[in-house]
């Protein structure tokens, strides 16, 4: 199963309404939020839908790590042993290993984690224009395993 990464990278003034709604729907109300899910049709069609709002890619273990240091629990406190219990990991190493394979998905797990993940700006800066796609050196839209360096960069 495939498991990507979807990162926001706009804000939500100037965005028509269906985008907004959409973007509610992943989870993402805000700039830097960023989430995991498993690839399906239905989640392809919604990231067409709001394609120059957010940025994704095939999450690997580099990725995951990043992710993993950011994720909060309910109350705003650092993830603890007792928050891995309950999603069913002894440690981080296992939990990266689980999102990775697509074995543990956070979204269903909105009672134990505070969701979703927030992240910086990156380091250094975006290296292209936020309105223009990936492939023509901007931002948004898909860019394959470079998300990865990019959540590095955002954690």
């Amino acid at each position: 199963m495939t498991v990507v990464a979807i990162v926001r990278i706009k804000g939500y003034a100037g965005a028509p309404w269906y985008i907004n709604d959409t973007l509610e729907m992943l989870r993402m109300p805000r700039k830097f939020n960023a989430m995991v899910y498993p690839l399906t049709p239905s989640l392809k069609g919604m990231l067409r839908v709001v394609e120059p709002y957010v940025t994704w890619g095939e999450l690997n273990e580099e990725g995951a790590r990043a992710l993993v240091e950011r994720l909060k629990v309910k109350g705003g406190k650092k993830l603890d042993e007792q928050a891995l219990k309950t999603l069913n990991v002894s440690s981080k190493d296992e939990l990266v290993k689980a999102l990775v394979e697509g074995k543990l998905q956070l979204h269903k797990y909105d009672d134990v984690l505070s969701l979703p993940i927030r992240l910086h700006p990156p380091k250094g800066g975006f290296k292209g224009k936020v309105n223009r796609p990936y492939k023509m050196k901007g931002e948004f839209g898909y860019r394959g395993l470079e998300i990865n360096k990019l959540l590095v960069r955002m954690s």
